[in-house]
């Protein structure tokens, strides 16, 4: 029978094509698994390959072979770190019905042996609720499981002279056979042979203070619990940093809304360029004194004008920004190499530089606008303001530094 209020003659309607079934929301076909578990793969064996550097037990050994247990272990604890982050986001979208992709493990023969996970969103997300729920549960997730790898290294650390498993330590380790205890400072080290010195949190340095035989953190990478638990809370606390569209960016945008949250960005993102000024001066000053003596005081000059360019390029030319928020950043970072640091014959990584070039050209600075501005219940607000306070908690204003 015909449809009731239907213009359609029957015989049309009989004549009607079947509805096409919509495809499955995130149903990965067989050749994306593979190719995602490829990538994992990978990554898993270049970690694997670095972490013998950092915590293979190399007194004894015959070869890397032998100490292959030790960098699985490490790649293990730093993989089910970046596994669980980057699944609480991929199952907050499926639960909002947001495409997305399975988790993209980056691998790279260097460094930590690998530059992270990412999922990707193949959808503009809506509405505020979406966005926050996509945006925490990652990081939310990632710091359960980085917390309670670092507790158990705590709990179960040995006594200082577990360091004489490593060689190149002689220094070190003659002084714990005296006092059995680790050297207040690092010391001075063979030429050509440089100390990894791993920067300082709050929070692990709250925890530190709770157990016993805690090694030194110009020591701690050799331990495969801590160091595996500080990178993963180091690496939450990058993504809650409120700019852009990095997780903090999410939260705090749903939070405070894209005005204030515009403001909030700029600001972090001046005081980051700090950070970046503290290291790229005193680089910039140690290479002119090497290859253009006469002409160190330049560093400060040409770091002046990247810092210019990068906030252009940052605030959209927006000037009533620039000139103040470029001013404090330079003059903090002069201040603090000249009257609080080491001065500017000392020079650190460049993390914060390079951070501060990734976030302007690839992630951006403010937040797009979302369509649907929603408030969020209670509960999600204080779950967002404590994911911001576990950033302050978990940064470090100098990461990572190499002591020659």
């Amino acid at each position: 029978m015909p449809y009731p209020h239907s213009n359609i003659p029957e015989t049309d309607i009989d004549a009607q094509e079947p509805a096409q079934v919509p495809p499955p929301i995130n149903k990965p076909t067989w050749i994306e698994i593979l190719k995602h578990t490829a990538l994992f793969v990978a990554t898993f064996a270049c970690v694997t390959f670095v972490g013998i550097i950092y915590v293979g037990q190399d007194v004894g050994a015959e070869s890397y072979f032998d100490m292959w247990p030790h960098g699985a272990l490490f790649a293990s604890l730093l993989l089910a770190f970046l596994a669980t982050h980057e699944f609480g986001h991929y199952f907050a979208a499926v639960y909002h019905k947001v495409r997305v992709t399975l988790p993209y493990f980056i691998p790279i023969p260097l460094g930590i042996g690998t530059l992270g996970a990412v999922i990707r969103i193949k959808e503009q997300i809506q509405s505020t609720k979406k966005l926050y729920d996509v945006g925490i549960s990652g990081p939310i997730a990632g710091f359960i499981v980085s917390l309670g790898i670092l507790l158990y290294g705590f709990a179960t650390l040995p006594d200082p002279s577990f360091i004489e498993n490593f060689s190149g330590h002689e220094a070190v380790i003659n002084h714990i056979q005296e006092t059995r205890t680790f050297p207040d400072e690092a010391p001075e080290t063979p030429d050509g042979v440089g100390s990894i010195i791993i920067g300082n949190t709050l929070l692990y340095s709250f925890l530190a203070s709770f157990f016993e035989n805690v090694p030194p953190m110009y020591e701690m990478f050799h331990y495969p619990f801590l160091f595996a638990g500080w990178l993963g809370l180091f690496f939450t606390a990058l993504n809650l940093m409120p700019i852009g569209q990095l997780d903090g960016g999410h939260i705090l945008y749903s939070l405070i809304g894209f005005k204030k949250h515009q403001q909030a960005a700029r600001i972090c993102f001046a005081g980051l360029t700090l950070l970046a000024g503290i290291e790229a001066i005193p680089f910039l000053y140690l290479q002119f004194s090497e290859w253009l003596p006469g002409y160190e005081f330049s560093s400060t000059v040409i770091w002046a004008g990247i810092l210019f360019f990068l906030m252009r390029k940052a605030f959209h030319r927006a000037h009533e920004w620039i000139a103040p928020l470029w001013a404090l950043s330079l003059m903090g970072s002069v201040g603090y190499l000249y009257l609080l640091g080491g001065g500017l014959e000392e020079a650190g990584s460049l993390i914060w530089v390079v951070w501060c070039f990734f976030l302007v050209y690839f992630v951006k600075i403010e937040h797009p606008p979302v369509i649907y501005e929603q408030h969020l219940s209670p509960r999600r607000r204080v779950l967002g303001w404590i994911s911001m306070v576990v950033f302050i908690l978990c940064i470090s204003p100098s990461p990572i530094s190499v002591l020659n």
